[in-house]
């Protein structure tokens, strides 16, 4: 059984000696680690905020009362006073390394306690995933961890690479490589506008999801195109794949897609396969340019740099004419805002005015597929508003503790400074609970998520009015601030805004 489910059943076990001991006969007082004194409880689930006291023991929830109604002998009391309890948040699709950074305090100070790593197909290039996890664990971590296994990942330890036609025997390899993983991630993550995962066909990818479904694990997907001409096929493409198991769409958007009524289109397919019994869920992130390697801007033809020179040598004016149509289709250089030395902070029209070159001639002879990151104003506001705000979404942010790009810092922090203060698109309950109990269902977390006797204690006090997502473009490495505590297992991890460094967080095991 997984450790914190063990967890679970002793939160239960310790609530039920505590009403056994608290009747009538005894006048001892109940003792606990920890409670959250009159406080707003917003549980996770949706309901209604309550006034509430949470007590907690062994890193579990172990009790919830109206203020002051169990007389308890309490060794911490945090008060809670005008203040919101609620859970932890859950970010389905972040980014790191936490062998490199393991406070993860970019995380913790936007009020998340769980992240998931391994995404876009990639994860750590180890056979055995088992090892990597328990180094982690022994080094310690400041969240919790739910690992994927990526597919590209996958595809490199069989032996596959960028192969388009590999063999029975490298698939059969591959697969057995993914049932080994299985025993330790929530799931399998493609990345299919990425090398190696972009020369996977369907049947490849049918193969695996069936290894997936058979382990009833959920398969998150960067997408083969995102640009609004050819969002619906790569949808349907990982519909195919949810015959066999849970599938989600990682970080949606619509590249170049406007307006409130494509956002309703691209909602009503969800919603259809939905009803047509696929399992199907999808994560969106508040911010209207997506972060990814300037790979991202050139043909399949000329992505490594090996494609590229062949490409630059025998086919340039074709790749010059791609990277003009391409670019232009983007909304232009001006939405191409470069995040590596020596250009970083600058767009490609910046760098056209600087060096007296066509963005193209930059591209191909100064910079390269394999030349660094970039953030890409690509999405509309009001699109990608109204997918976020969909009972069925729910938040990532596609970040880490050290990219170039603002969600890393302030995602969650922004969904409750705009969209439930700011703007009052979403009632706080709904907010919490799709960044908590319907983050951890999609995922199969069943051991927190949301605040109720039993489940693990990654627990937040805050104010919504002081919630403030402080990063931006030109200063992305900025904390949020306004999460007044975050507890990560029944531990103080972070406290008005400074992170403690008490490595509470865990790796996460799936259940079967």
């Amino acid at each position: 059984m997984p450790k914190r489910l063990s967890k679970v059943g002793l939160g239960v076990f310790i609530l039920m000696g505590l009403i056994a001991c608290n009747d009538s006969s005894s006048n001892e007082p109940i003792q606990f680690d920890s409670v959250i004194s009159n406080g707003q409880l917003v549980d996770g689930l949706g309901g209604a905020a309550r006034a509430a006291d949470v007590y907690l023991n062994d890193g579990v929830i172990a009790a919830i009362t109206a203020p002051g109604e169990l007389d308890a002998a309490v060794t911490n009391i945090i008060d809670a006073t005008g203040k919101i309890i609620a859970p932890g948040f859950i970010d389905v699709h972040s980014h790191g390394n936490p062998l490199e950074t393991p406070d993860f305090e970019n995380f913790l100070a936007q009020g998340v306690t769980t992240i998931t790593l391994g995404q876009d197909g990639d994860s750590p290039n180890v056979a055995d995933l088992g090892e990597w996890v328990g180094q982690v664990n022994k080094n310690g971590i400041g969240v919790n961890l739910a690992m994927f296994v990526g597919h590209g990942t996958l595809r490199e330890l069989a032996g596959i690479g960028q192969d388009p036609a590999p063999g029975p025997d490298q698939i059969q390899r591959m697969l057995e490589l993914l049932n080994d993983s299985l025993d330790y991630a929530f799931g399998l993550s493609t990345g299919l506008e990425y090398n190696p995962g972009l020369h996977a066909q369907e049947s490849e990818l049918l193969e695996m999801a069936k290894v997936v479904g058979s382990r009833d694990r959920v398969i998150m997907s960067h997408m083969r195109n995102e640009d609004d001409d050819q969002l619906e096929n790569s949808i349907d493409e990982l519909l195919s794949q949810g015959q066999y198991a849970r599938v989600h769409i990682s970080h949606l958007k619509s590249v170049y897609g406007k307006g409130s009524a494509r956002a309703e289109e691209i909602l009503e397919v969800i919603e259809r396969a939905r009803q047509s019994g696929i399992q199907l869920s999808a994560d969106v992130y508040p911010y209207n340019a997506s972060y990814a390697g300037l790979a991202l801007l050139f043909p399949v033809w000329s992505k490594t740099d090996e494609e590229f020179v062949v490409a630059r040598r025998d086919r340039r004016e074709e790749l010059e004419q791609y990277l003009v149509n391409r670019i232009t289709k983007r909304n232009g250089p001006e939405a191409t805002l470069l995040a590596t030395d020596p250009y970083t902070g600058k767009t490609l029209a910046d760098l056209e005015l600087e060096l007296g070159l066509p963005f193209e001639e930059i591209l191909i002879d100064i910079i390269g597929p394999q030349g660094g990151s970039g953030a890409y104003f690509i999405m509309d506001d009001e699109l990608q508003s109204r997918l976020l705000m969909d009972e069925n979404i729910t938040v990532s942010s596609d970040g880490s503790a050290t990219g170039f790009h603002p969600r890393g810092h302030g995602t969650f922090a922004k969904i409750i400074e705009e969209y439930v203060v700011n703007r009052a698109a979403l009632p706080l309950e709904e907010a919490v609970r799709k960044m908590t109990s319907y983050a951890a269902a999609l995922l199969g977390v069943t051991d927190r998520g949301s605040v109720e006797v039993g489940k693990a204690a990654d627990l937040l006090i805050f104010d919504p009015a002081l919630v403030r997502a402080r990063a931006s473009y030109s200063d992305p490495l900025q904390l949020a601030e306004g999460f007044a505590v975050v507890i990560v297992n029944g531990e103080v991890a972070f406290q008005n805004g400074v992170g403690l460094a008490v490595a509470s967080g865990e790796v996460l095991s799936p259940g079967e």
